[in-house]
């Protein structure tokens, strides 16, 4: 028996290099060094949302305190918009 399931990660990611070549977004490892500069810590998760018709990466970080923090970044010019406690 075969399943099949859409693949919306490979949809995002298609769209995230599109963005990235063509200069609208900053890549991902120049952002998740502006985060581990503000908050250190381990990532649990990362996602480029679309948020008031901008790009922004949202950071998700276990601090070293376990806290869990959201962090969201322009992902144009890479500045750091918000620090939220996700607890």
């Amino acid at each position: 028996m075969s399943v099949s399931l859409p693949s919306f990660a490979d949809d995002d990611h298609e769209k995230a290099r599109r963005l990235l070549e063509s200069g609208d977004i900053l890549a991902l490892e120049v952002i998740l060094q502006k985060a581990h500069n503000i908050q250190p810590g381990k990532i649990l998760e990362v996602e480029l949302e679309t948020d008031k018709d901008r790009k922004v990466y949202e950071i998700e970080i276990l601090a070293r305190d376990g806290k869990v923090l959201e962090l969201v970044f322009d992902a144009r010019s890479g500045e750091h918009i918000s620090t939220k406690n996700e607890d």
